[in-house]
C-alpha cells in the first residue's frame, strides 16, 4: 500500500473520519480526465487512473468530480483541455444536482482555480481549460447552502472541492458517511473554504497513484486527478 501523499492528511470533523488534501497549482497540475484516446468515458476511478498509468500519467491523487446520467455524460458543463464536452446547465428537476445553488469548479490556463455558484459564472465570461459543474453548492462566500439542515438523516460518504482564498485547491472525500451540512462545515470550518462544491455521495472514490484507497466500486463520468509538475 502506497504512502498517503504528503499533500493530504486524515483528520476527525465532528466525529467522522475524512481524507482532505491541500493542492498548491504551483506545485501541482490539476486536471480533469473524463474519456480516453477512444473518446469512451473512462466510467471508473480505477479505470481512468489505469488508462492514465498506462501512458505514464500516474497521478498523485484522483476522484470522482462531477455527476452523470446513466450513459455516463456529465449532467452539466463539462469542459477539458479548453474543450466544451458538455454544456452548463441551469435546469430545475430533482436531486442534488438541482438543489440550487449549484455550481462550477473550474481551472483556467494560469492554473488558477476557482468554485462558483452556476449564474454568477454564467456572468463572469470565464473561459476555463477546465471545468466541471455539480450541485448542490457546500459554502458560498463563506455561508452554508441555505437549503441544508445542520445535520440531516441523509448520510453517505462524500466528497467534493473548495478553493481558499490563497488560491490552493482542497479535495476532501469522508471516510464515514456524513450530512451534507456536516460536509459544508468541513469545508467551510477545517479546511477554510469560502467557497466549495459537493461532487457526490455513496459513489466517492479516491485513489492515491494507483492504489484504490476509497472505491466504492460505482461507476464514475467526471474525474480529477493531480499530478506533479515534474509530470510524475
Amino acid at each position: 500500500m502506497p504512502d498517503r501523499p504528503d499533500i493530504c492528511e486524515e483528520i476527525v470533523f465532528e466525529g467522522a473520519r475524512a481524507s482532505v488534501c491541500v493542492i498548491d497549482p504551483a506545485l501541482h497540475e490539476v486536471a480533469l480526465v473524463y474519456r480516453g484516446t477512444d473518446n469512451r468515458p473512462y466510467g471508473s476511478v480505477p479505470k481512468a487512473v489505469a488508462a492514465l498509468a498506462a501512458h505514464g500519467r500516474i497521478p498523485v491523487l484522483a476522484m470522482n468530480a462531477g455527476m452523470y446520467h446513466a450513459d455516463m455524460t456529465p449532467v452539466g458543463l463539462y469542459v477539458e483541455q479548453g474543450v466544451e464536452l458538455a454544456p452548463l446547465n441551469t435546469g430545475t428537476a430533482f436531486g442534488n444536482f438541482f438543489l440550487k445553488p449549484n455550481g462550477v469548479f473550474y481551472l483556467r490556463d494560469d492554473g488558477q482555480a476557482g468554485v462558483m455558484e452556476t449564474e454568477a459564472y454564467k456572468s463572469a465570461g470565464i473561459s476555463p481549460a477546465f471545468a466541471t459543474q455539480s450541485g448542490p453548492m457546500l459554502v458560498i462566500d463563506g455561508a452554508i447552502h441555505p437549503r441544508f439542515l445542520p445535520d440531516g438523516t441523509t448520510r453517505y460518504i462524500r466528497n467534493g472541492v473548495g478553493v481558499r482564498e490563497d488560491g490552493k485547491v482542497v479535495l476532501a472525500i469522508t471516510r464515514d458517511p456524513v450530512s451534507l451540512g456536516v460536509f459544508a462545515r468541513l469545508f467551510q470550518q477545517a479546511a477554510d473554504c469560502p467557497n466549495a462544491l459537493f461532487f457526490d455521495g455513496g459513489v466517492s472514490s479516491l485513489a492515491w497513484g494507483e492504489h484504490m484507497e476509497i472505491d466504492s466500486g460505482e461507476p464514475a463520468g467526471p474525474i480529477v486527478a493531480v499530478f506533479a509538475k515534474d509530470g510524475g
